[in-house]
């Protein structure tokens, strides 16, 4: 591990704003590495609505132990708007005896603020360090709410350049949609501590597992076990009950990284949206990545427009899953041109 030096963000051709269901952007995606897209921060640009200072209640961030000393701050479902904050993902944090390892630091610095008032709720102990486990955006904007008091922030070093190349154009999309009022404070997350490989956190007092999945979900992708309890905080790596979004990831590789997770010691798994649950989350996501690309591969050999698309590739096992009437038809689509991109490029 080294601590990073911040360097001044430079502009990277591979991650301009690329609209959903676009062929022209969605073949630059499919012929670029498969993480190059920064679709997901491209909604719509909406009438500047303020979100007011104080946040609703739904919104409030409140602890659930799921395990002895581990506690989950749950996201809301749906997707982000002036209604819930942007406060969609999970976090979550670990007490040891000699303080608190927290786990993704929300959507904005109030957000932060807030995760680190519930963490106060729960223990008088200082939070130590804080790990970002992916470059999206409602697990990364909280992070200057720690570092303003004194907590080293940790990231993937891949994680990092992914998210110093392409975020400021996610908070400027964050402020149009959430309002100034809401985004206060909130920059780019320049971490303190950057990372390359797996390895053994101590800090704390309690050993946490940081797991490197390489690829996988997308760039840096990380993990956070306790070794305890056996809780996993798998950050976008896994979801429960809302379907995962695939632009940024290699599907091979994230089956591979979920296959992997058989070798640990998983009692609960906290996921980076919706509920805690067992092993079965683990394999829900991995039955929902083998089907979308499934099903997308039949329907390129069947000579489907790439128009027709995100309504024929209907899986109907997910479809009460959160986001699947959105993210799932995206997914389609981008998965049917990775597909489309490799029979190109096939030798004859």
């Amino acid at each position: 591990m080294t601590r990073s030096t911040p360097q001044p963000d430079q502009p990277d051709q591979h991650f301009q704003p690329v609209r959903p269901f676009s062929r022209r952007g969605l073949l630059r995606t499919a012929a670029a590495l498969p993480w190059a897209s920064a679709a997901w921060a491209q909604a719509p640009a909406q009438a500047a609505a303020q979100a007011p200072a104080q946040a609703p209640a739904q919104a409030l961030a409140q602890a659930l132990e799921v395990e002895e000393g581990v506690y989950l701050l749950q996201g809301l479902p749906g997707e982000l708007s002036s209604a819930n904050l942007g406060r969609v993902g999970n976090a979550g944090f670990i007490v040891g005896r000699q303080g608190v390892m927290a786990i993704d630091t929300g959507t904005s610095f109030l957000h932060g603020q807030a995760l680190l008032d519930a963490i106060a709720q729960v223990t008088p102990r200082p939070v130590r360090l804080v790990l970002l486990t992916q470059a999206r955006q409602e697990f990364i904007f909280g992070a200057a709410a720690y570092q303003a008091r004194g907590i080293q922030v940790h990231m993937q070093r891949r994680a990092a350049a992914l998210m110093a190349a392409r975020c400021d154009t996610c908070l400027k999309t964050l402020r149009a949609e959430l309002g100034d009022d809401a985004m206060r404070g909130t920059v780019v997350p320049k971490p303190d501590v950057l990372f390359d490989d797996t390895h053994v956190l101590d800090t704390i007092g309690r050993p946490v597992l940081v797991t490197h999945h390489g690829l996988a979900n997308g760039p840096g992708s990380a993990s956070a076990l306790d070794t305890r309890t056996g809780t996993l905080f798998a950050g976008g790596l896994l979801d429960n009950r809302r379907i995962p979004d695939v632009q940024d990831g290699d599907l091979a590789q994230w089956r591979q990284a979920i296959s992997a997770l058989r070798t640990l010691n998983i009692e609960t798994i906290v996921p980076g949206h919706g509920k805690a649950g067992g092993r079965e989350v683990a394999v829900s996501n991995d039955r929902y990545l083998a089907q979308l690309e499934a099903r997308c591969a039949a329907l390129l050999k069947a000579g489907t427009a790439l128009s027709a698309v995100p309504d024929a590739a209907e899986l109907p096992e997910f479809s009460r899953w959160d986001q699947y009437d959105i993210i799932h038809r995206r997914n389609a689509s981008v998965v049917f041109l990775r597909l489309e991109h490799r029979q190109l490029l096939a030798p004859a």
